[in-house]
């Protein structure tokens, strides 16, 4: 039988960088157990903020990711929207170079991530407030294999 399950969640404000998320979404996806086979779809409902799937184990992989990608959007720009700050515009950009969602296979009631995977949160504010997740999970529940 196939299921959908929609979770709401609000991680607290983090400062900028790169912040990996996944034990903090398997926790709040409470149904993740139930589904044999299936999808996890991540959607962040921000537009200075951004999601990716990338390595989960070498922190200097966060540093490197702040770096290029201050790198390719810089904050000096002569940007037309500038009511919040210097810092908004750019994030704009790197929210939409990024994405505002990942989907993860699901098998068994375990995200299918590589080994070395993570889901992060972008944060591309100096100082953002907390950040909302729209988390939903398809698939079809029953026994596992």
């Amino acid at each position: 039988m196939t299921a959908w399950f929609e979770y709401e969640v609000r991680l607290p404000a983090r400062p900028r960088g790169f912040h990996l998320i996944t034990s903090a979404i398997e926790r709040e996806v409470v149904d993740l157990h139930r589904v044999r086979i299936g999808l996890l779809h991540c959607f962040i409902t921000h537009t200075s903020a951004s999601l990716t799937i990338n390595e989960n184990a070498d922190p200097d992989v966060r540093v490197d990711f702040e770096t290029a990608m201050n790198h390719a959007v810089p904050e000096n720009l002569a940007y037309v929207h500038t009511l919040e700050g210097p810092d908004d515009m750019p994030a704009h950009v790197k929210a939409s170079m990024m994405g505002s969602s990942v989907s993860v296979p699901v098998r068994d009631g375990r995200l299918r991530l590589g080994t070395w995977q993570g889901i992060y949160l972008c944060e591309h504010r100096d100082r953002a407030s907390s950040r909302r997740l729209v988390l939903t999970l398809q698939g079809d529940v029953g026994q596992s294999r």
